[in-house]
């Protein structure tokens, strides 16, 4: 497959103001490593049939994507690519990624990307576009972890320092969790009902005049 670092020579453009009526949004969707990530997939199809798509898969996320799930017109970046150092020129990834997109949708986003997002650290593609992100522009996390990771303080604490980030969550669904035979929070919900929040959020926002210049 051709590195999609190559892909993005051809289609580079210069970003265009958030909400620009000449133009779909653009949405850039993540993964991290849960198993819940099996619906990424489906996740692109059904922010593609609404807006332009890139993805972002971290390296544990490849274990349970399929990337023939993957729609065709959406390039896929992983470490792979954000590691493959080229001529100065091409320029650096997750800062081309950071100006091109209108939304970061991070979907699911597991215990340990929130805590290093909390904490500033930025030691993967996706953590280094969430470091150099434009607030101005929103952010939609979708956590998806067991219920005792959702439950603990340590998670309190972290959607705390996140909020005041103004990073928007996807509440997680109640859901029985196999492993333990308990219910809880945790889930990450249906496909579906993300990009009907991230939609909703996005065209509320256009309506009452915000935006960022990206």
């Amino acid at each position: 497959m051709a590195s999609a670092s190559r892909k993005r020579k051809s289609s580079e453009r210069e970003p265009m103001p958030f909400g620009d009526d000449n133009r779909k949004p653009r949405i850039l969707l993540a993964a991290c490593g849960c198993v819940v990530a099996v619906q990424f997939g489906h996740i692109c199809k059904c922010f593609s049939e609404w807006g332009e798509v890139k993805a972002v898969a971290t390296d544990d996320a490849l274990s349970f994507i399929d990337r023939a799930t993957i729609p065709q017109d959406v390039v896929l970046y992983t470490d792979d690519d954000w590691n493959s150092w080229g001529p100065i020129a091409d320029g650096i990834l997750h800062i081309q990624l950071r100006r091109w997109a209108d939304i970061l949708v991070i979907a699911p986003v597991s215990a340990n990307t929130l805590a290093k997002i909390a904490g500033g650290l930025c030691d993967n593609l996706l953590t280094c576009i969430v470091r150099a992100w434009d607030y101005s522009k929103p952010i939609f996390v979708a956590p998806s972890m067991n219920f005792f990771l959702w439950k603990s303080p340590f998670t309190d604490n972290v959607l705390m320092s996140l909020e005041e980030l103004g990073i928007v969550f996807i509440t997680p669904a109640s859901r029985s969790t196999g492993n333990v035979g308990d219910r809880g929070n945790g889930t990450m919900v249906e496909p579906v009902g993300i990009y009907g929040t991230v939609r909703l959020s996005y065209e509320s926002r256009l309506r009452s005049g915000g935006g960022s210049d990206g």
